[in-house]
């Protein structure tokens, strides 16, 4: 393993479609979004956190009726897809997600950290590459209880704890 974390012929690439990093592996001709198994989860959030999660900037006007978010998402063992690119086999109860969810949202009303900063290691979606910022999206774009919420809220608000099939979210209106 590299600097990565990730295993042998395995590393991290660039997507110019979806303005992300994924994973491809070059003697496999492989790619995907999560982390290969054998990752040193550890060594790629650092790796992560140093070269893929620099702040986007924002777009040229706000496309009509959309609006921009970011999210802090903790999966757990009764997510509809069970892995993240920090783990690859998520295993936590929702309570004790929700004891970690709980505790960032606490931290972050301290004034401690941020929504972004935390999303950058913390959050077990792939946005955690653009700290959290989801870009921009309309009605019917996502699940139905992220959007009530997102939707809810006025740009620089924070919600709750926002409970969907993907796990508990906290979100924060960017525009």
């Amino acid at each position: 393993m590299d600097d990565t974390g990730l295993p042998p012929s395995w590393e991290v690439r660039h997507s110019n479609s979806k303005n992300l990093p994924y994973y491809f592996n070059a003697t496999d001709k492989v790619s995907r979004w999560e982390p290969p198994p054998g990752t040193d989860t550890e060594k790629l959030k650092r790796y992560m956190a140093l070269h893929h999660s620099s702040a986007t900037a924002p777009a040229a006007g706000k496309p009509a009726d959309k609006i921009r978010a970011a999210h802090l998402l903790v999966k757990h063992n009764e997510s509809r897809r069970k892995s993240s690119w920090r783990q690859a086999d998520i295993t936590r109860s929702k309570q004790e997600a929700e004891d970690i969810i709980k505790g960032y949202e606490a931290r972050i009303k301290r004034g401690e950290t941020t929504l972004g900063e935390l999303a950058t290691t913390e959050s077990d979606c792939s946005s955690a590459r653009k700290r959290g910022d989801l870009g921009y999206f309309g009605k019917g774009d996502m699940q139905k209880e992220f959007e009530d919420a997102a939707f809810a809220l006025q740009p620089g608000q924070m919600s709750g704890v926002v409970s969907t099939a993907s796990g508990l979210h906290l979100i924060e209106r960017l525009e």
